[in-house]
């Protein structure tokens, strides 16, 4: 049976972000969170896999004691597993030392309930915008990567071969490759199911597996955390509200108020600068 770690977030709402003048670090005290919602889908994916084909579905998360929270809902969602890896000492970390962590995790995951086929990341996080950590874990876990998944065409438990297309700048593009994979979900990748009244009720009693730092042999100290993150925020700022010069074009016809919009244009330097030629400018 197949084995699937979905590793998700449990995020500070994006209306309620705030950002500590002294450290640098989002404040996430008081503000209410969610879970990463391109992790989510991929959990969906990962659901669906399992519904088809049979799998065990692990989810993982790195956070403080809230983040059980994130796991319950994605138990109820039909997950088999939630971990949570959590202890002051992961505090503060970067994208280098999360994918480390989350890394470790799906290492274990592996020697606990069996090898890992896929792992599914979302894109990107809400909080921290990078899309870092998942090709950082799996470089780490030396596995291949398929990157900005927006459809799983088809997978083949046996012959242990996934085609899926990705969604690049300039088109699509279909991949086939061989298990183990990991694979950052798209929003486009399908639609996070709700859970089910018996799912309600089991993700309400479960609790969630907690793993501290004394429950990873090898894990190097010096790559954890703030200590262990290279990654230096030296300023945050607000930007000043620009003021925006405004004009209402009233009681005009549509030709009146474009012609009148023109002759604004052409007072300005703005032709100049666009290199209009005033005479080879018409309207209507």
């Amino acid at each position: 049976m197949l084995h699937i770690v979905v590793c998700i977030k449990q995020v500070p709402d994006s209306r309620e972000i705030r950002i500590d003048p002294k450290t640098n670090t989002l404040i996430r005290q008081g503000v209410p969170a969610i879970v990463n919602y391109f992790d989510l889908h991929g959990l969906e994916e990962a659901l669906r896999i399992k519904d088809e084909h049979g799998a065990r579905v692990t989810v993982v998360t790195m956070g403080p004691p809230s983040a059980e929270k994130a796991l319950k809902l994605c138990v109820s969602m039909g997950a088999d597993e939630g971990v949570l890896v959590s202890d002051r000492a992961f505090a503060g970390a970067d994208t280098l030392a999360t994918s480390y962590v989350v890394a470790l995790t799906v290492q274990k995951a592996e020697q606990e309930w069996g090898p890992v086929d896929l792992v599914f990341c979302g894109k990107q996080t809400l909080d921290g915008d990078t899309g870092q950590v998942g090709p950082g874990v799996a470089c780490r876990l030396d596995i291949e990567q398929l990157t900005y998944v927006e459809k799983v065409e088809h997978l083949d438990p046996k012959t242990r071969e996934i085609i899926v297309h990705r969604h690049l700048e300039d088109g699509v593009e279909r991949v086939k490759a061989k298990l183990p994979v990991l694979i950052t979900a798209l929003t486009e990748l399908n639609e996070p199911r709700r859970a089910s009244l018996p799912g309600v009720i089991r993700g309400t009693r479960y609790q969630p597996v907690v793993w501290t730092t004394n429950d990873f042999e090898d894990i190097d100290r010096s790559k954890i955390g703030l200590r262990g993150s290279p990654t230096i925020v030296s300023k945050t700022w607000v930007p000043d509200p620009r003021a925006v010069n405004t004009k209402v074009l009233e009681d005009e016809s549509t030709d009146a108020a474009a012609n009148h919009l023109l002759d604004e244009l052409l007072a300005t330097d703005l032709p100049q600068k666009l290199g209009w030629v005033k005479e080879a400018v018409s309207v209507g």
